[in-house]
């Protein structure tokens, strides 16, 4: 098929990649312009390498970029992980409309952030959508969906990268398949099961040791590794990474205060929460570089008794 792929970063290179590969036919790539001073987008240097015609419109709603999808006479549209707002006029202009990529099970967890927020809402499964964009965010007809379940110790690492990232791929491919054939069915999304959440920035990642040992250890592996859960020692940042939570289930039996460090291991260090404690296996501080809990705790002079979040 002739195809008109919009998107950027690895996930956008990796469709691309995936398309090319099985013979399909990029009639041209939309890439959002690289911020001045930033990284190489690494869709469009794969694009480029390929000797693929390459548009970087700093609006989609730009009549030139309605120019330039009409002139590409596209069978479909693709939007691999797209940032820009792309308006109704342009994504229908493919034969058989335009598709669109989101990671989470549409219509909860609408927005931007659609990985962390399950992880740290203490969801058990999450998964993604293929789905026809309109002008509304994430609010789209479904054509597509697959599931992954989320184990209590999953990060964001570990359910985008190896899940589903690649779930996303093949789930592209099979989508673009069903819509050029005819063969799918688009399903209005219920609005009542509908929810929406922000950007998971710094602020939605800083720990709260008063919270329930359940919270901060949902919060760290849903920032992990980014934006990276956080508190404090003297004023100064330590982000946490690699936690473990041990429950205790006897009121009262909880070792230590709040927020206290009870112990340090060979790699780790515990922290004590309302109803347990977290273990936790990196940290990272404002200016040294991620490693072991033990290693940073012997640096900084931490030990049983040191108070986080001070």
């Amino acid at each position: 098929m002739r195809i008109a792929l919009i998107g950027q970063q690895d996930f956008g290179k990796a469709v691309l990649e995936a398309l090319v590969a099985r013979g399909d036919t990029i009639a041209g790539v939309f890439v959002a312009p690289e911020k001045p001073g930033g990284k190489p987008d690494p869709m469009r240097v794969a694009a480029e390498e390929k000797g693929l015609q390459v548009f970087q419109f700093p609006s989609l709603k730009a009549p030139e970029a309605t120019a330039a999808m009409k002139a590409l006479d596209a069978d479909i549209g693709i939007m691999a992980f797209v940032l820009q707002f792309a308006p109704q006029e342009f994504v229908n202009i493919p034969k058989h409309g335009t598709i669109q990529f989101h990671p989470s099970l549409l219509p909860r967890y609408r927005g931007p952030s659609s990985i962390n927020w399950p992880i740290t809402k203490g969801e058990t499964k999450t998964g993604l959508t293929i789905f026809r964009p309109t002008d509304g965010l994430d609010e789209g007809a479904v054509i597509l969906q697959k599931e992954t379940p989320i184990s209590e110790n999953d990060t964001l690492g570990t359910v985008y990268f190896d899940r589903l990232f690649p779930m996303g791929v093949a789930a592209m491919l099979e989508a673009a398949d069903l819509v050029v054939a005819g063969k799918h069915r688009e399903v209005v999304q219920d609005e009542s099961q509908a929810s929406y959440e922000g950007w998971f920035k710094a602020a939605e990642a800083r720990v709260n040791w008063n919270q329930h040992v359940d919270w901060i250890h949902d919060t760290i592996r849903g920032a992990d590794p980014a934006p990276g859960a956080w508190t404090t020692i003297g004023g100064k940042k330590l982000q946490l990474f690699g936690s473990r939570k041990h429950l205790v289930r006897t009121f009262g039996a909880v070792k230590g205060k709040i927020g206290e460090i009870t112990e340090i291991g060979a790699e780790s260090m515990r922290v004590t929460a309302q109803g347990g404690q977290v273990e936790i296996a990196k940290v990272k501080g404002e200016e040294g570089k991620k490693v072991s809990a033990a290693e940073w705790a012997k640096a900084a002079g931490a030990g049983a008794g040191t108070i986080l979040g001070t």
